[in-house]
């Protein structure tokens, strides 16, 4: 009986993430099998640089990629016959700002994230038409804003705005998130993170970091992309240098939570790691060595009332001329107390491995380390939306899958693995799928999401060389009926267009 009401309730979320009026017998309600994912065309727009963001308009079938490559722009693809992908056009953003970082598409409006001239100064977000690419609006926003997004019911359009320092680290601006109501002319208001600076020090002993030179509590928050939930009242943003996630009431325009989100164990079987790139292959072991998740890409799924906030668990460092945090941990001093066998900082063990040299050293003398940190989890988690609670993590199992599969760079291996960087939700037939883009595997990951709290892999896709962008078109909107799944590389300037048999 169980599982007969939970089909139910998956079929009604499903008809909320398709269009209105569409019959019950739609193809979206047919039984398309994510397994069957099978690439169908490729088309290359560039080269290093280009192909990093997209968006895809039903109303016209096109598909908008965020272009960095000789100059910023919007390259425009007409995607009538998906896998007959044609390059048809491109929208110059070099007069609104010094680039762009993101795209979001929602009734026939394209929303651009542009940075300013100035990488430290206010970015905007930059509306177009996408039926004929003319200029519906300028919206000045925080600095930096490296992901836009429209909620479901289209009617506000989210900014994550980085805030990220000047490469000489003395200017930092202020992360902040701006809300745009798009029916009220397109106002904004962009808010900040002041109300917990009062609360630093509570959620510096739950993981939260907060470390950047000199740099204030809101300075060094540094929010970096955005989920929103199916009714359009709730956001959850990923404060991805800072290993946490806020969370927004759109509707009072307030943050209303900052969840850290701790430290995950390499110590451990499950969570076995491969170190080294100089270690003559690729082999797993668990190491005394934790984790920040550094989470970049977020989705959300929401089964009965309880919201499942899914992360991609990238990792990051800062490097800047005036602060690089990273050291190998051949180069820093391990307390012998502590790390008693001095051959970890061999290159064929930890030696090679990059760490945070801003956590560790637990007794205050500057000169050795009792702790090590490296960034990104090699991983992909389930959050509870309302509390933080760390539901789900997936362990070692991308990096073990991809290794299987011969997708497993290790170069990689002392740095951050595979990878899992892009993250993005939808539904395949009956079924809630995850697909999780791993930037150094060049791979996608499908995950079926049925149980929120033990997903299932299902299949590796090889992708181009450095997927940035994820982009799932549900089978309603696709112009085949059948569901796609659309991914950009930023090395090779290549989309892929994949689609269920």
């Amino acid at each position: 009986m169980k599982k007969y009401v939970l089909s139910l309730v998956a079929l009604a979320l499903l008809a909320t993430a398709c269009k209105k009026g569409d019959p019950i017998d739609h193809p979206h309600f047919s039984n398309e099998d994510a397994a069957t994912f099978s690439e169908i065309s490729s088309i290359k727009v560039g080269e290093l640089g280009a192909a990093e963001i997209t968006a895809f308009d039903p109303e016209t079938n096109r598909l908008f990629v965020v272009t960095n490559s000789g100059s910023s722009r919007i390259d425009i693809l007409d995607l009538s016959n998906p896998a007959l992908p044609v390059l048809i056009g491109n929208i110059s953003i070099t007069p609104y700002g010094g680039g762009v970082n993101s795209v979001s598409v929602s009734d026939g409006k394209l929303a651009a994230a542009v940075e300013g001239f100035v990488k430290t100064d206010p970015g905007k977000v930059v509306v177009f038409r996408t039926k004929d690419y003319k200029l519906i609006k300028e919206i000045p926003v925080g600095a930096l804003p490296d992901m836009v997004t429209y909620s479901p019911d289209g009617e506000f359009i989210l900014t994550a705005n980085e805030g990220e320092p000047n490469d000489s680290y003395t200017i930092d601006p202020v992360g902040s998130v701006s809300i745009i109501e798009v029916k009220r002319n397109y106002a904004v208001q962009t808010i900040g993170f002041e109300a917990f600076t009062g609360k630093k020090d509570e959620l510096l002993a739950k993981g939260l970091r907060i470390y950047g030179p000199n740099a204030s509590f809101m300075q060094d928050i540094e929010p970096e992309y955005v989920a929103i939930s199916q009714d359009s009242r709730t956001a959850w943003v990923t404060l991805q240098e800072n290993n946490g996630i806020a969370k927004i009431d759109i509707k009072s325009r307030k943050v209303t939570n900052i969840f850290p989100l701790g430290f995950k164990s390499f110590n451990l079987a499950e969570n076995a790691i491969d170190p080294s790139d100089r270690d003559g292959g690729i082999n797993f072991n668990a190491w005394p060595v934790k984790a920040s998740y550094l989470p970049d890409g977020i989705g959300v799924f929401e089964l009965w009332g309880k919201p499942y906030v899914f992360t991609a668990n990238e990792g990051d460092a800062r490097e800047y001329a005036g602060f690089v945090e990273n050291k190998r941990v051949k180069d820093i001093v391990l307390n012998p107390a502590v790390f008693t066998d001095a051959s970890l900082r061999t290159d064929a063990k930890l030696g090679r491995l990059n760490i945070t040299t801003t956590l560790g050293n637990t007794d205050g003398d500057a000169k050795n380390f009792e702790e090590l940190y490296t960034g990104g989890a090699r991983s992909f988690s389930v959050w509870n939306g309302n509390t933080g609670a760390l539901l789900f993590d997936s362990k070692n199992e991308l990096d073990k899958s991809c290794a299987a599969l011969g997708y497993y760079d290790d170069a990689r291996s002392d740095d951050k693995g595979v990878e899992p960087e892009g993250m993005t939700l939808g539904w395949v037939g009956k079924r809630p799928i995850a697909f999780v883009g791993m930037e150094r595997a060049d791979a996608v990951a499908i995950y079926d999401i049925s149980q929120p709290t033990s997903p299932v892999l299902i299949k590796i896709l090889k992708t181009g060389d450095a997927p940035e962008g994820v982009t799932f078109v549900p089978a309603c909107d696709s112009p085949t009926k059948k569901s796609l799944l659309i991914v950009s590389s930023e090395n090779d300037g290549v989309v892929k267009v994949y689609s269920v048999e």
